[in-house]
């Protein structure tokens, strides 16, 4: 079980990373405004973009979880049924193409982590 105060709590729960009470996105995965998210942590007040262009370096987190999709769908095939290579391009780019919106804020929690810890005095406000 993930416990409350880690950042793989916040990650996963994509959840503010200074008190892992209030919200990143504001709707869920598979909407319209899948990457929307407020300017303000509506608990603890953080302001999630620091800077204008501040989740640009999510792209590099981005980059590193569709590689990691991209290898795990090739060694699931291999793996389980070595089919032809056009199988593995098509089985690709369908994965991908459903988990964008998975990925995208994955990586923007990932990222937001990287500059922010848990405070527990914050979550109690």
């Amino acid at each position: 079980m993930i416990t409350k105060g880690t950042r793989l709590y916040s990650i996963l729960n994509h959840t503010c990373p200074q008190c892992h009470e209030g919200r990143l996105f504001v709707s869920k995965a598979y909407s319209k405004s899948f990457i929307k998210m407020p300017q303000r942590c509506s608990h603890c007040g953080l302001r999630y973009e620091q800077e204008p262009s501040f989740y640009s370096g999510a792209m590099y987190v981005s980059y590193a979880l569709q590689v990691a999709l991209f290898a795990t769908v090739y060694v699931a095939l291999r793996v389980l049924f070595n089919p032809q290579m056009e199988v593995y391009l098509y089985a690709i780019i369908v994965t991908v193409l459903l988990l964008i919106p998975v990925t995208l804020r994955l990586s923007r929690a990932i990222y937001i982590n990287f500059f922010f810890s848990y405070k527990e005095e914050s979550s109690k406000k």
